[in-house]
């Protein structure tokens, strides 16, 4: 897959790094929050840029391999969840509320998945990839060739369907079985095998004891089954799921488009890391919302050098994390714009070189 990203701006983005050198603080004192609007800057092509409008995209999808018993929950969840995002009780909705961001939850494979009516600022959609047929992936393909790309087609789709003029997307995902599958992508990317590859499997829903342990020998079987991939892509069709694809196509998109991507947990972030690997030139376009509490995550972190906004052990997907951390750049952009410098308010300067 080709992505074509516009080029960083690296003088805008000179203009936001001088400028907060500029304000009425020790430098370096705001830590991260002076990284904010400097890389936002480059994205936007402005020394003053913002974080709204803003709009969150969550991809829902069930996963055949549920059926070893790798969740604390049922499939039935997934499409209970969907209702549940639409009348307002999920935690996504109700945080996308608060915040003011529209929410749109996409159905790429939910079986008894339908269009609802929904709240204000909720929207629901389903893909047409939502009836294609999928694998388990301990034993067979999580999906064909052609509906890898047709998943990869509707996060896309998602993302042009957006309201004109949003800067920065939060990317979420749902779906009963999709630690597991993301596990096993995580850990062929990171060329992760045998034992090595437990430390990657987490309790996702919060399985224990021998459910930890089947949901590890499911992975492992996995990884067996597959030996090598050729690219990030092929461990993505091969092992994932329709939502990882999508949140891939979605990412891609909005790196095209200029767009900001608010990175959410151990799913979407398994979902950049195939990303990255595929167009390096997005990784500028991405902000890394939190550390879950999914032990694969801090391995994926790494391997994308991030460093992530917060560290709440959070663990319930959604684009809970990503929401919560949008009003850092909220925060960030503001004191970018709004605070003094030190000429504008007759502070004088530290003498220290």
């Amino acid at each position: 897959m080709k992505v074509v990203v516009p080029p960083f701006d690296l003088a805008s983005a000179e203009l936001a790094r001088a400028r907060q050198q500029r304000l009425t603080k020790p430098r370096g004192s705001l830590g991260l929050l002076e990284d904010i609007p400097v890389q936002l800057a480059g994205l936007q092509r402005t020394a003053l840029p913002a974080s709204r409008p803003a709009a969150a995209i969550v991809f829902a999808s069930d996963h055949p391999v549920a059926r070893h018993g790798v969740s604390a929950y049922p499939v039935e969840v997934t499409a209970a969840m969907l209702r549940n995002f639409v009348v307002g009780g999920a935690a996504a909705s109700v945080l996308a509320r608060k915040l003011r961001v529209p929410l749109h939850i996409v159905d790429v494979g939910v079986r008894d998945g339908a269009d609802l009516a929904f709240e204000q600022d909720i929207r629901l959609a389903r893909a047409p990839v939502a009836r294609d047929e999928v694998g388990d992936l301990r034993v067979e393909d999580a999906m064909s060739e052609a509906t890898f790309a047709r998943a990869v087609l509707a996060g896309a789709a998602a993302v042009d369907a957006l309201p004109a003029g949003v800067l920065v997307l939060a990317l979420g995902e749902m779906g009963i079985g999709n630690t597991t599958a993301a596990s096993a992508v995580a850990a062929m990317l990171l060329d992760a095998r045998a034992g090595d590859a437990d430390t990657l499997v987490g309790a996702g829903t919060g399985v224990t004891g021998a459910a930890l342990a089947r949901k590890r020998a499911v992975v492992r079987d996995a990884l067996a089954r597959v030996g090598q991939v050729r690219s990030p892509e092929e461990a993505v069709h091969r092992l994932g799921g329709r939502d990882i694809a999508a949140l891939f196509g979605a990412a891609a998109r909005a790196c095209e488009l200029g767009m900001a991507v608010l990175v959410d947990g151990f799913i979407v972030s398994t979902a950049i890391l195939a990303l990255v690997r595929t167009a390096p030139a997005t990784r500028r376009s991405l902000f890394f919302a939190h550390r879950s509490a999914e032990q694969g995550h801090r391995r994926v972190l790494e391997a994308l050098e991030a460093r992530p906004l917060l560290d709440l052990e959070l663990r319930l997907g959604e684009a809970s994390g990503a929401l919560l951390a949008l009003p850092l750049l909220d925060h960030a952009c503001a004191l970018h714009a709004q605070m003094a410098t030190f000429a504008s308010a007759g502070v004088p300067e530290s003498g220290a070189s």
